[in-house]
């Protein structure tokens, strides 16, 4: 069975830096702000963001980032590249831009709505505005499994990579913080206990085979439920740091799971899980890369 690993990683998460999430994490870019979605632009250049809701403006700066390139360089040109996939995960992420175009239509205002939003109440609007935009012509899934969505979406881009069907796959978690947004998170019962308000952000991971990467940390789905307890998942939850990312959690977390692995620093192994009662569970492990392997 082919081995997968992460090859690079972003976290996007406006108001904050990476290296505030994790202290001491160094490299590129760590120690740079995230911008907001109404400053996307000074990342991604201003053409083409019209109409992009806060969620996709969000996973286009997060995979920008994880793909190296600068601030404002281009959209891609030229045909798409079939080889690379994108598995994007966000429960969330177009309710605000679905509402207002169902309450255009309920106040009898169809003729308002603007041709241009048509794309936007899509629901895999996110996978398909990212792979339009960096011209990643393989397979384009949309996870929205709650919970658990962001490591699901980890989860299905190992499976790509190891059936041979993206020789790259890009992952990518985006959540907003608007108004209908917060609301609609704050009904999910564990919210209501005890887990902390929805805070927008995003976050990539770019899965490759292993052979590729012979540095790269490793990626392996965990089967069989983990259990309550596991020590070595405490530092990787990063809700205590940065707030509730929902559908970007699973995704956010392995990409600074990845980040601390592959520094090297007296980690090894850091298992992540996402769960709550209603929505299940998923695990994944992220491990340094054994000599030789």
């Amino acid at each position: 069975m082919t081995d997968v690993a992460v090859t690079a990683w972003s976290l996007h998460v406006p108001g904050t830096c990476p290296a505030a999430v994790v202290p001491g994490l160094a490299g590129p870019g760590s120690e740079v702000e995230a911008c907001s979605p109404d400053r996307a632009h000074e990342l991604l250049g201003r053409k083409g963001l019209l109409n992009k809701d806060a969620a996709t403006r969000l996973a286009l700066c997060a995979v920008h980032s994880a793909l190296g390139l600068r601030p404002g360089q281009g959209r891609a040109v030229g045909p798409p590249d079939p080889s690379v996939a994108v598995v994007a995960s966000s429960n969330l992420g177009n309710v605000g831009a679905v509402t207002d175009v169902v309450a255009m239509v309920r106040d009898g205002r169809r003729k308002q709505i603007s041709p241009l939003a048509a794309p936007g109440v899509s629901g895999n609007v996110l996978s398909s505005a990212v792979a339009i935009w960096f011209g990643f012509g393989g397979p384009a899934l949309m996870i929205c499994s709650g919970a658990a969505s962001g490591l699901d979406a980890v989860t299905a881009g190992t499976r790509l990579v190891r059936a041979g069907r993206a020789a790259r796959v890009v992952v990518v978690g985006a959540e907003p913080a608007d108004e209908v947004a917060a609301a609609l998170h704050g009904l999910r019962e564990p919210v209501r206990d005890a887990r902390p308000p929805l805070r927008q952000g995003s976050a990539c991971v770019i899965l490759e085979p292993a052979g590729q990467a012979p540095a790269a940390p490793l990626l392996t789905p965990v089967p069989g439920d983990p259990g309550e307890s596991a020590g070595e998942t405490a530092a990787m939850d990063l809700t205590a740091a940065v707030g509730d990312l929902y559908g970007a959690l699973g995704v956010a977390q392995t990409a600074v799971a990845a980040a601390v692995v592959g520094a090297r620093a007296g980690v090894d192994r850091v298992r992540l899980i996402c769960r709550d009662a209603p929505d299940g569970w998923r695990a994944v492990d992220v491990t340094a890369r054994v000599s030789g392997r």
